[in-house]
């Protein structure tokens, strides 16, 4: 008898977390509603042959997934890791071999009027993949075999994503960053990654032999401060000279070279929002105008005119946030910036609440998913990240993201529910 309570009290969801999960769902089918509603056809939110009643039928089934997960036995997710790995990098491959060319990527299987993208599915599989080989008995993440392999995990289907031309979807797996962190990375990685981007983005707007009359000067003065100027002292700051200007000498190379055109369009656009507001600074001009003109309370439900007039291009799906900015204004934007946050602190909470390390790892892995896309798809509406085309999680309308999401963060919400009982195992 008290084994069975013992048991059912280890079965127990965290509510708080099903609880902030449907909030964002349900404003998200709200806002999608907005953002395609058209006042004269007087149409409603169930209406099917829009995005909004198309939603009900990915919530619906989202709720189904959600049951499944439930019912399966927690045990599951974690001895079929490597299986669910395999299925979804054969479903990458065959996708991009068997589906047809939509705006330049092959991301999608169609069935009749049905649409799935491998890519969303492929967050959560690389998670548990990640997870079971990192959480297995004897694998120390301070080995560089451990690191290589781990690396590895991410990198395949990562490629795979880029082979499809889905550069957002793609850069999504370099979040794992943070679990590898977690797990005992070095925070070198987090500052070159992050100073890379930096000299990057200077080496398109500052001239170059300013940026290397700097960096000449930042060595002699990093080498004069050093109390004892050892030779491995020297050497080392040299090395980070020599690899600094390396990078600022590839720059030119890599953005002409190795980027597609939309890609450089976006990156000038995010250096300079006014260039060229009518083509390729277009989403990111009509972005700002929606949201701004929300002003601090917004123009109310449905009182959305960049909305109405369909200025900003993909509002139900990218540019979710625009809706949401422009008819409730700031205090929309926080409460579901807030929401996220909460989320996000939640998931962290839990993820250094269990008991095993599989489900530890697995959670932090659901937590900077969930974290890039928000950071970036905000980020991107309000001009402070380049436009690079991936949803606002739970809110932006699309089954493939929905499912995705929901399967993601409810298999992690199964394995909490059983973290007591590992200790049996």
């Amino acid at each position: 008898m008290v084994l069975d309570r013992r048991e059912r009290s280890t079965q127990k969801l965290d509510w708080i977390t099903v609880f902030l999960f449907s909030i964002c769902v349900l404003l998200g089918w709200i806002n999608i509603f907005a953002a395609v509603y058209d006042p004269e056809k007087h149409q409603s939110i169930f209406d099917f042959s829009i995005n909004s009643g198309r939603q009900v039928v990915w919530m619906c089934t989202a709720l189904i997934i959600i049951i499944m997960i439930m019912v399966i036995d927690f045990k599951f997710y974690e001895y079929f890791s490597y299986l669910i790995y395999g299925l979804v990098i054969f479903a990458l491959i065959a996708v991009r071999l068997l589906a047809r060319d939509i705006n330049g990527q092959h991301a999608w299987l169609e069935i009749g009027t049905f649409r799935l993208q491998p890519s969303e599915f492929a967050k959560f599989a690389t998670a548990l993949a990640l997870a079971k080989y990192l959480g297995k008995s004897g694998v120390r993440f301070t080995d560089f075999e451990t690191q290589l392999k781990a690396s590895a995990i991410i990198a395949f289907p990562m490629l795979l994503i880029l082979w499809q031309n889905d550069t957002g979807s793609a850069l999504v797996f370099t979040s794992f960053v943070l679990v590898l962190y977690r797990e005992g990375l070095s925070p070198w990685f987090l500052i070159v990654g992050f100073l890379s981007a930096v000299i990057f983005l200077l080496a398109l707007t500052v001239e170059k032999y300013i940026l290397f009359s700097g960096l000449g000067i930042i060595t002699l003065i990093a080498i004069s401060l050093l109390r004892k100027k050892t030779f491995k002292k020297i050497a080392l700051v040299a090395f980070c000279a020599s690899f600094v200007a390396f990078m600022i000498w590839s720059v030119p190379f890599i953005f002409f070279k190795i980027l597609q055109p939309h890609q450089r369009n976006r990156i000038l656009v995010l250096l300079n929002p006014d260039v060229d507001k009518q083509h390729f600074g277009y989403n990111l001009s009509q972005s700002m105008i929606a949201i701004g003109s929300g002003g601090f309370a917004g123009k109310g439900f449905l009182e959305g005119t960049q909305t109405k007039l369909n200025y900003v291009p993909e509002q139900s799906t990218d540019f979710i946030f625009c809706t949401v900015g422009e008819e409730h204004g700031w205090i929309g934007g926080l409460i579901v910036i807030s929401l996220f946050v909460s989320l996000l602190m939640r998931l962290v909470f839990l993820a250094e609440r269990q008991k095993d390390k599989f489900a530890r790892i697995y959670g932090y892995s659901v937590a900077s998913i969930l974290f890039f896309h928000f950071l970036i798809n905000i980020s991107m509406t309000i001009g402070l990240m380049p436009v690079i085309g991936i949803p606002l999680p739970f809110l932006s309308y699309g089954g493939s993201s929905l499912w995705s999401f929901t399967i993601l963060l409810f298999i992690f919400l199964k394995l909490d529910s059983h973290r007591m009982q590992v200790l049996t195992r």
